[in-house]
């Protein structure tokens, strides 16, 4: 079996679409940490309307404390996301060079 150095080029050239990543798929880390802050930001953003809109009396004291929790829950998540964050950040800064 004779592999001349065209016929390896032809069939890695061939290859490369299907193994290299797609630049229009919506995917990787900063994709999904800019989906994240906007989710979050919405939440926040709920939770502030609804309480306004209770305070004038235009909201439902229920749906003041469902966005209340919701928003509480939304804080606790990013919090413990960035101290995992940090503390993988500090276990890089301990590895020996």
């Amino acid at each position: 079996m004779d592999m001349s150095a065209s016929l390896a080029a032809r069939s890695y050239g061939a290859a490369r679409p299907l193994t290299s990543p797609d630049p229009q798929a919506a995917g990787g880390p900063g994709a999904s940490a800019s989906r994240f802050a906007e989710s979050f930001a919405q939440v926040l953003d709920r939770a502030d309307t609804t309480a306004q809109a209770a305070m004038t009396g235009d909201a439902d004291p229920h749906a003041l404390v469902a966005a209340l929790s919701e928003a509480q829950m939304a804080v606790e998540t990013a919090v413990a996301v960035r101290d995992k964050v940090v503390e993988a950040y500090l276990e890089i800064l301990r590895m020996p060079v």
